[in-house]
């Protein structure tokens, strides 16, 4: 909506912004106006990330993908098992690192140590880990995050805010009691991310035609899906059209 009304030319209010004493730049920015770190484009858009494989803040992603790929080596453990360490970056650290109680679904899919914990126990994390039931059901789950200790790793951190990388790079390694320890398993880009499109592109397909089958018949889902995979077509279709495919009468 906003797009089409800048392309259709409207002035907008500028007196939002510039209004002496009450408008944003004299309120926030101490009257100075925006400045903006590079021109203004389509990087956002193709930099957008996807949320594919797990149900996760974005900050844990490469995490949870560590995790599962780590428990065929720690299911049969998990008694054994000394510490966690996981190294991942500043914003991670800063937005989604909790000890102690956590209070709803909410509190545990913003938490680091909990969205290592399942798929280290269970192979993989869905939506229904994150429910209170479940989590007062297995207090294996506690009991592995007092076990992990969180390092920041400089390197993920500076490349989180590079521009031509914005990695969210975590790395887990557990070790044992005997003195023994996993591979340190490392992710720096997530399967939503732009460097990984073409592994993506199908998961999202997928997750697309998933999401359809739970309110649609299946020749609506097939229609739908064949017409967002057809560019010239989907370009061609008329708004009320595309919507349409989208009632069930």
């Amino acid at each position: 909506r906003l797009a089409m009304i800048t392309m259709k030319g409207e002035m907008g209010l500028p007196s939002v912004l510039t209004t002496p004493k009450w408008g944003f730049y004299d309120v926030q920015f101490k009257g100075k106006s925006f400045r903006v770190n590079q021109p203004f484009g389509s990087y956002v858009m193709e930099n957008v990330l996807f949320k594919l494989s797990f149900p996760a803040e974005f900050h844990a992603q490469t995490a949870v993908e560590c995790a599962v790929q780590l428990y065929p080596q720690v299911k049969d453990r998990l008694e054994d098992i000394d510490r966690i360490q996981i190294c991942t970056h500043e914003s991670a650290i800063r937005i989604i690192s909790k000890v102690g109680q956590l209070a709803n679904p909410a509190d545990r899919d913003h938490c680091l140590q909990y969205m290592v914990a399942v798929p280290l126990l269970y192979g993989d994390l869905v939506a229904e880990h994150y429910e209170d039931d479940f989590h007062r059901a297995d207090p294996r789950i506690d009991a592995l995050r007092d076990k992990m200790e969180i390092v920041e790793e400089p390197r993920y951190s500076a490349e989180y805010l590079e521009a031509d990388k914005r990695s969210i790079a975590n790395a887990i390694q557990v070790f044992f009691k005997d003195g023994s320890h996993t591979d340190k398993v490392e992710v720096e880009y997530p399967i939503g991310h732009r460097r990984r499109r073409a592994e993506a592109i199908p998961v999202l397909e997928q997750k697309f035609m998933r999401n359809l089958q739970t309110r649609f018949p299946p020749i609506r889902c097939r229609q739908i899906l064949e017409l967002c995979l057809d560019r010239p077509r989907l370009e061609a279709t008329p708004v009320n059209e595309f919507m349409a495919l989208f009632v069930i009468n």
